[in-house]
């Protein structure tokens, strides 16, 4: 339950009352500090509580992201501020000391007890959120003159078509822009009025795409034209969900989860689809499902590894980063390289387009063409960027990189011993241990010449993380882990030339990449990493590569192909399992959301 306390003398023929009723929040009135202090011990702990000045005057969505907002502790505006249970004790402690300085007859110099509360959080550690409010009012008038001269300035702002506009992302593709959410944000204020909340929304969503893979598995082209179709509704509604969630402020943990590992899942599942149908038809092409897989998840994994290396780097500045920021005050050139990566909206209106009108061994050469190109592009500006700025890169950020590599326990055992001098050439022992397990299962598939040089990759993986991942390029590390890994099972499983070995080839990297993405996830959210126990449980990279080697080496290819569907079964069992436990368990407890923000409002 929500309570609003509201302070001072109510003005007559203000609305305030109601707008925040209309907010959800329980509104009581206390005339002073004393009176406040007192309201506050009545209400329950587990609420959050505002406290309001009487004067206010202000759109409601301005009230709105200031007191409701559910990912902040405690939030102001001017004249308003709210807590969380969190910060609860601090605001009571305010309120006290508040309420002993007007008895003593001390002077304030603020005559707005919601502000000066604000000030005394700030002197107790805890610092409020302030939304940017744009063109939105929020002020509390001195005089009659003032308010009135507020009122003015609230009713020449449409409050709902700034609710809107601030609902979509302010840095999105060209395609979602330009043709998505033009409407979809209606159709999220749609969904908002009727009660439905973004999780519904994202659950639709997947549904949506599921059917759509299914619709590209019949193999028929009324199949694959119903599944570009379904796929662009897919995407529609995935960027409906964030709309809504920042229109009515339904933020949560679970939904941010939500929202990022089913837009994997979506696309993946769409990938199967898309090999089913094709196979159908005669055409087998699941190493070009699994190969765009692996593209796409490499290309995530450098996008993940190169911000939580530079995030919160000191002097972290660049020649080439100065020519980006030049470029970006041209605007078709912002438009263009937002294109040229190839994002979620350009990648989906590509595949739907393509699955309609062509074949899925077209699609998959299309999308494995503009990946590489939008991964070449990206990867060499970081490189360039991380090769000529002089950033210092903190404890927080090594940790984050160290755990990006999903080191499992071989390395663990290895890594002591094989500690030295620090040195710069991690990143090369890292390529040189990725080019060596790849090319030689690529020369000579299921053999053990491979299994001694998976042994190889071991110890140079080992020797690349042996000290804190603080060189410039140092965050190439995970994702080439990432590339070694998946690419072996991609070459071996193509090798075996066995019927079902590339789909269970398929499943193992889904549920390895799906370990990876909720690493990630967890580590923006400051969760910290998935527990050692599971990453040493499914034996960390260099233990799966080294695995899957011997497999192959070991056992005929029909009973390889049974040994990997038995493997990514077991992987995705553990992985699953507990990544459900520890999301659930943290929207319960109340574990602040990782979203996307719109525009300033």
């Amino acid at each position: 339950m929500s309570t609003a306390i509201l302070t001072g003398q109510p003005v007559p023929g203000s609305s305030l009352e109601g707008d925040l009723r209309s907010l959800g929040f329980d509104v009581r009135v206390a005339p002073n500090a004393g009176d406040a202090e007192t309201l506050l011990a009545t209400v329950p702990a587990g609420g959050r509580v505002a406290i309001v000045d009487a004067r206010f005057v202000g759109h409601v969505h301005a009230l709105r992201l200031g007191l409701t907002d559910p990912r902040f502790e405690a939030a102001a505006l001017p004249g308003a501020m709210t807590v969380q249970p969190a910060a609860r004790q601090a605001l009571t402690r305010a309120l006290a000391r508040e309420s002993s300085a007007a008895s003593g007859g001390t002077a304030l110099a603020v005559d707005n007890l919601a502000d000066r509360v604000v000030a005394a959080l700030y002197a107790d550690g805890v610092t409020p959120y302030r939304p940017e409010l744009g063109t939105l009012v929020a002020v509390v008038p001195a005089d009659p003159q003032a308010r009135n001269e507020a009122r003015q300035a609230v009713a020449a702002v449409d409050d709902e078509a700034v609710r809107l506009r601030t609902a979509v992302k302010s840095r999105d593709g060209f395609f979602t822009t330009y043709c998505i959410s033009p409407y979809s944000r209606y159709l999220a204020r749609w969904c908002a009025r009727r009660g439905l909340t973004p999780n519904q929304v994202t659950t639709a969503s997947l549904i949506t795409a599921l059917i759509a893979a299914g619709c590209a598995a019949t193999g028929t082209r009324g199949g694959f034209v119903a599944a570009g179709l379904l796929l662009i509704f897919s995407f529609v509604l995935d960027c409906t969900d964030g709309q809504l969630a920042r229109y009515s402020l339904q933020y949560s943990t679970l939904g941010a989860w939500l929202d990022a590992t089913f837009d994997r899942a979506k696309e993946y599942a769409y990938y199967a689809g898309l090999a089913l149908g094709a196979a159908r038809g005669g055409d087998d092409v699941w190493a070009l499902a699994l190969g765009a897989m692996i593209l796409q998840t490499c290309r995530h994994v450098v996008d993940f590894s190169f911000n939580e290396a530079n995030h919160d780097a000191t002097a972290n500045t660049s020649p080439t980063a100065a020519l980006s920021d030049k470029l970006d005050s041209v605007g078709w050139t912002v438009w263009l390289r937002r294109m040229i990566v190839l994002p979620i909206g350009e990648r989906w209106a590509m595949i739907a387009v393509l699955t309609a009108v062509t074949t899925p061994r077209i699609t998959f050469y299309a999308l494995l063409i503009g990946c590489a190109f939008a991964a070449t592009y990206t990867t060499a500006g970081r490189v360039l960027r991380s090769l000529t700025r002089k950033a210092r890169r903190t404890d927080r950020a090594a940790q984050a990189l160290a755990d990006l590599t999903d080191s499992g326990p071989l390395v663990e055992m290895l890594a002591p011993v094989l500690r030295g001098r620090p040195r710069k050439t991690a990143p090369l022992s890292a390529a040189l241990a990725a080019v060596a397990v790849v090319t030689a299962a690529w020369v000579w598939g299921p053999a053990w010449q491979v299994v001694l040089l998976a042994g190889l990759y071991v110890l140079l993986s080992a020797e690349a993380v042996t000290h804190p991942l603080k060189g410039p390029l140092d965050w190439l590390i995970p994702p080439l882990f990432r590339a070694a890994e998946y690419c072996t099972v991609l070459v071996l499983a193509a090798k075996a030339d066995v019927n079902g070995a590339l789909p269970a080839a398929f499943g193992l990297v889904g549920a390895v990449a799906y370990h990876h993405y909720d690493t990630v996830y967890r580590i923006r959210g400051d969760a910290g990493a998935p527990p050692r126990w599971l990453v040493r449980a499914i034996g960390g990279h260099e233990g799966r590569t080294l695995l899957v080697t011997v497999l192959a080496a070991l056992l005929a290819p029909t009973e390889f192909k049974v040994a990997l569907t038995a493997l990514a079964v077991a992987v995705a069992l553990l992985v699953l399992l507990e990544s459900i436990r520890f999301w659930v368990t943290a929207h319960k407890t109340g574990a602040p959301a990782v979203h996307d923000e719109g525009e300033p409002a």
